[in-house]
């Protein structure tokens, strides 16, 4: 399998995506192939019959019907036979072999979160087997988003209240860009994440630690990490600045107005309630778009992104 980029197309690193490669491919030089055509006849005919002195008139040819055969019979040809493959690479990318690994995908505004079959959960990176065949399992909590790895040549509609499903697999250890390719409002375009693929005793390995936990790190520099990598950055900046969400910057300790009216001092709990339950207060001027924390975040790293938010406030 070809790996390397080309000029209209990232590096092929799915088993599926030689054989979409190549229906685009045929597609282009077919259409290049008319253009030429075209355009040679065009300037073939705009030069030899250009007005030259008194008008002319014509030939009294009305049709060739060898030529109007040809130009039907040809395109129907192709037609079909563009019909016919675009048939069968469909078929076999909505078709996932039997012994796939099934991981359940959720959309959310705005990232994705990925649960998989031993409990663990991750948030805007996919980890999975080198060589081994991935089934997504996809839904969305808010809006429809669009799963998109441009290396493996898939792309799927998530969508809220129902699933969708895609599967790839990719032979070769790596890291690869996702994208949402669906415009899903204020930061879309922060909806970003990485499929890490890796080899299987590294996977294996990789399942056994969990999500690391942050064992050995203190948790100001964990909750950090978990800014980053929970996809907290797509909402709150800490720079003091509004963004879709209030900034985390000197918001601990400090009273927060509440939409319909009130206040709630900006304390653990207050920290720990807007994670897990973020629709049961909602903070004055701000929509209620963050999704739930629930199942994603243990004790641990909870208490590490409080600390962290404490920290911004020193």
């Amino acid at each position: 399998m070809d790996t390397t980029a080309t000029l209209f197309l990232p590096p092929s690193q799915s088993t599926i995506a030689p054989d979409v490669d190549a229906l685009c491919y045929f597609i282009l030089y077919v259409c290049l192939g008319f253009f030429i055509i075209v355009v040679a006849g065009m300037t073939i005919s705009v030069i030899r019959y250009r007005r030259r002195g008194p008008d002319r008139l014509t030939s009294g040819a009305a049709h060739n019907v060898k030529l109007e055969i040809l130009w039907a019979l040809v395109p129907t040809v192709l037609a079909v036979i563009v019909f016919g493959w675009s048939l069968r690479l469909y078929l076999t990318m909505h078709v996932a072999p039997k012994d796939a690994l099934e991981i359940k995908v959720t959309g959310q505004k705005w990232f994705w979160s990925f649960d998989y079959p031993n409990g663990m959960a991750t948030v805007n990176e996919l980890v999975v087997p080198a060589g081994k065949p991935v089934r997504l399992l996809m839904s969305s909590r808010d809006v429809i988003h669009s799963f998109y790895v441009p290396d493996f040549r898939i792309k799927m509609d998530v969508l809220p209240n129902r699933y969708t499903s895609a599967w790839f697999d990719a032979p070769y250890p790596g890291v690869h860009n996702l994208f949402c390719a669906e415009y899903c409002g204020t930061s879309h375009s922060s909806m970003i994440g990485v499929v890490r693929v890796l080899p299987e005793r590294e996977y294996a390995e990789w399942l056994e630690k969990g999500s690391g936990g942050g064992q050995g790190v203190p948790l100001e520099e964990y909750g950090e990490q978990l800014y980053t990598s929970k996809a907290c950055n797509t909402c709150h900046r800490v720079d003091g600045v509004a963004f879709t969400g209030p900034s985390f910057k000197g918001i601990y300790g400090r009273p927060v107005s509440l939409t319909g009216g009130g206040s709630v001092v900006a304390d653990e709990n207050y920290l720990r309630e807007s994670i897990l339950s973020p629709q049961a207060k909602i903070v004055a001027g701000y929509q209620p778009v963050m999704p739930t924390y629930q199942g994603l975040l243990d004790n641990r790293q909870i208490d590490a992104l409080i600390a962290y938010i404490k920290s911004l406030g020193k």
